[in-house]
């Protein structure tokens, strides 16, 4: 494989997509070897995972000394999976373990509970953590560096490191600092929090910490055999858990602890309907789920906030840049000749100009939209009608109350 070929396809560049990492060759067809990245590719690939970096330099040199970094992220099992979590999540995972990185996924289970997610049924928290696993298996994550850990287990298995952790974290912290994490939890400062809610911020910030990733690999020290625990190196989570993952970095000050977790947060995609900065999964009109019909899908984006040539604000056009770019490295446009034909747009910079001056009207770009998007969901609805562990955990989830 060429260098430049390489690294466009690993990165999703708009010629190739990500896409095309999610289909497996067949068996009888040669593969060739795989070509190393280069340092300053792996920090591209990673790099373009987050919309913010703190620190870019922190990153390169982690990459530089550590060929198999560790990224932590982690979810509340919270209620149906919307697009952002399922493809734009797995587009992520996918370019970090592309980029030799090993994926931790903190399946928050107790934190769901402190949050009143599903009511605080803790049985429910774990259908609904299932549920999204498969729908990630479904979808095309990469899973062979990934693993998922749930919160309960691996705090009830070393209780005794986890607890004096979080309490160090709250002794060194004011009120006031850890309610600004409020934002964490779907919440924000001016919100009556229940003592669980203050508890969940010096828990989460624990957690980056408390991660261990055991390396099976094991080496001689004089006459002793060891083996390596090596701690989450980037916190790899939406731009709504940054402050959170900065009270991380401040606690490494408070210790002086050197090796601080970088944070590499990505775009919060926008709900559908005017003005919704995120998507909620209390608003069934805000976002699309990951197993709707096809019929579904076309109704939501057909009414989805669209203004011919405005572009701030738009959620369709960040879906499009933001889910159907990375995934197809292209968006295909089909309308009358009248107006305009046919047309494949190679860059999000082509489209905005000709949605800005209106050559693309936004009914030509909505069944577009719709069109691509439903591709990306089939194999989830394949998925979930023909494996009957996973059509039972969706008939469950979609029996459960949102709650908040």
């Amino acid at each position: 494989m060429a260098e430049a070929q390489k690294v466009q396809i690993l990165a999703g560049d708009p010629s190739h997509g990500v896409g095309s990492l999610l289909l497996d060759p067949s068996p009888s067809d040669p593969q060739p070897a795989a070509v190393p990245l280069t340092l300053e590719e792996r920090f591209a690939l990673v790099r373009s995972v987050g919309e913010e970096c703190i620190q870019e330099e922190e990153l390169k040199n982690l990459l530089a000394k550590k060929p198999v970094p560790v990224c932590y992220d982690g979810f509340e099992p919270s209620g149906r999976m919307h697009i952002a979590q399922g493809v734009m999540k797995t587009i992520n995972v996918n370019k970090l373990t592309s980029a030799g990185c090993i994926v931790k996924i903190w399946i928050a289970d107790w934190f769901a509970q402190l949050n009143n997610k599903m009511g605080g049924d803790l049985k429910k928290i774990h259908t609904v953590g299932r549920y999204l696993i498969e729908i990630w298996k479904a979808v095309g994550m990469n899973l062979d560096k990934v693993e998922f850990l749930w919160s309960s287990d691996e705090i009830n298995s070393r209780a005794h490191e986890y607890w004096p952790l979080v309490m160090d974290i709250a002794r060194r912290n004011t009120l006031h600092r850890i309610i600004r994490c409020s934002q964490i939890m779907g919440r924000n400062e001016k919100d009556e929090l229940t003592a669980a809610q203050i508890l969940y911020p010096c828990m989460q910030c624990a957690d980056i910490f408390f991660l261990k990733v055991f390396f099976p690999t094991l080496h001689w020290i004089g006459c002793f055999l060891i083996s390596i625990y090596i701690f989450a190196d980037i916190c790899q989570l939406g731009m709504d858990q940054r402050k959170v993952n900065v009270l991380a970095r401040e606690y490494c000050d408070d210790i002086k602890k050197k090796n601080k977790p970088i944070i590499l947060s990505h775009h919060m995609l926008p709900g559908l309907q005017e003005g919704q900065e995120k998507m909620s999964k209390s608003d069934p009109s805000s976002s699309i789920y990951m197993e709707d019909e096809e019929g579904e899908v076309n109704v939501k984006i057909k009414k989805a906030y669209c203004p011919p040539k405005v572009v701030e604000g738009n959620p369709c056009l960040e879906y499009i840049k933001y889910i159907v770019f990375p995934w197809f490295g292209h968006f295909e446009v089909v309308r009358k000749e009248e107006n305009g034909g046919n047309k494949t747009y190679n860059n999000m910079e082509e489209l905005i100009l000709d949605y800005e001056s209106g050559v693309l009207h936004p009914a030509d770009l909505k069944p577009a939209l719709s069109k691509a998007l439903n591709l990306i969901l089939q194999p989830v609805r394949d998925h979930f009608k023909n494996n009957s562990v996973a059509k039972d955990l969706l008939k469950s989830v979609k029996a459960y109350r949102v709650t908040r």
